[in-house]
């Protein structure tokens, strides 16, 4: 059965945007980040985190550490009963110093290729998601991939994510 999926950023939206996080003591969640995944929980919404993690191609951290951090991030969601059903990441950069990862690719955004596979992957209501990112290419992502991208302006994020699926269910 389709279900409607919130798509979020991670830096930026659920944490405090500190420029190549991936250390699990430096990372900050953001005012009511973990209460906004949690009513996605509960209104049946799958959660999913897409996120451009060019400091692996950069060199700063490894692919591993991505994924450790965004389990860590899971384990700490889970101690309030909440969950992201999936991380999804991009490690490249056109610019970047390690080879394997230097390329332009259709999983970074603005492209669309990290919410395209989620949607590949789960039984996404594609015409009853949306995402939430801090940065143009995050909308650009979101539209590229047909659905609705709300840029977040910081702050409470449970209260702009409810001002969102307002508008998402006067549509």
């Amino acid at each position: 059965m389709l279900r409607p999926a919130v798509f979020f950023d991670r830096d930026g939206v659920l944490n405090e945007d500190i420029g190549y996080l991936w250390k699990w003591e430096e990372l900050r969640w953001l005012p009511s980040a973990i209460d906004a995944v949690k009513v996605c929980n509960d209104l049946g919404y799958f959660v999913f985190v897409v996120t451009n993690q060019s400091g692996v191609a950069r060199d700063f951290y490894q692919e591993e550490d991505v994924r450790k951090l965004h389990l860590r991030m899971n384990n700490e969601l889970a101690k309030r009963g909440a969950q992201v059903d999936a991380f999804y990441y991009c490690p490249h950069h056109p610019e970047g110093s390690v080879a394997r990862y230097q390329t332009d690719c259709a999983c970074r955004k603005p492209s669309a290729g990290m919410i395209l596979q989620a949607m590949n992957e789960w039984p996404v209501d594609r015409s009853r998601s949306l995402l939430i990112g801090d940065r143009d290419s995050d909308i650009q992502a979101a539209l590229a991939a047909g659905i609705s991208g709300y840029l977040f302006p910081g702050g409470n994020l449970l209260e702009f994510l409810q001002r969102c699926l307002s508008v998402e269910s006067a549509k």
